[in-house]
């Protein structure tokens, strides 16, 4: 069995203020699964069926306490983009120069976004990278179709005018 990692002094006081101060259930659940190994004494596996967290999770949140101190308790959750290429105003200096052609008419491509983009970073990306960076701010495809996609064809268009009810004022 791993040995269990020591809290520094005075942890069990600094928690339980972290507790009444906690704003969100999550920062509540940080404190609390810290909280109760100092108090109460529950193992890993105890702690984490009263907080509804994996028992790797609170051996993670124990760990980091064990180092970082009240620090590892008042961290935001995860999430965010941490495998980003570039931040969003990196990404926004990049599509400058397409948005001037974009506001005078012009048709882009997302071929040449594309070339900007790796030529920026460094090395190929998947379209889908560039297409998600669009809708990110806001850009849409909008390019008027000449006709609808299931319209008939226009030969059959025409006959139909030509042998259609009204066109021969049968009504």
């Amino acid at each position: 069995m791993p040995r269990r990692v020591s809290f520094p002094e005075g942890a069990a006081e600094i928690v339980a203020t972290l507790m009444q101060e906690a704003k969100t259930k999550a920062s509540f659940q940080r404190a609390q699964c810290v909280w109760l190994r100092l108090r109460l004494g529950l193992s890993v596996d105890q702690i984490a069926v009263a907080v509804g967290w994996s028992p790797n999770t609170v051996r993670c949140l124990h760990s980091r306490f064990a180092r970082r101190g009240k620090a590892a308790l008042m961290g935001v959750g995860r999430g965010g983009r941490r495998r980003e290429n570039l931040t969003r105003a990196e990404e926004d200096a990049l599509l400058r120069p397409f948005l001037a052609q974009a506001q005078a008419g012009g048709l882009l491509e997302v071929g040449a976004i594309r070339l900007a983009y790796e030529r920026r970073v460094g090395h190929a990306v998947p379209k889908s990278t560039v297409y998600r960076m669009l809708s990110r701010h806001g850009w849409r495809k909008l390019a008027p179709r000449p006709r609808h996609r299931n319209a008939p064809a226009k030969q059959e268009q025409e006959r139909f005018k030509k042998n259609s009810a009204r066109s021969s004022g049968k009504n």
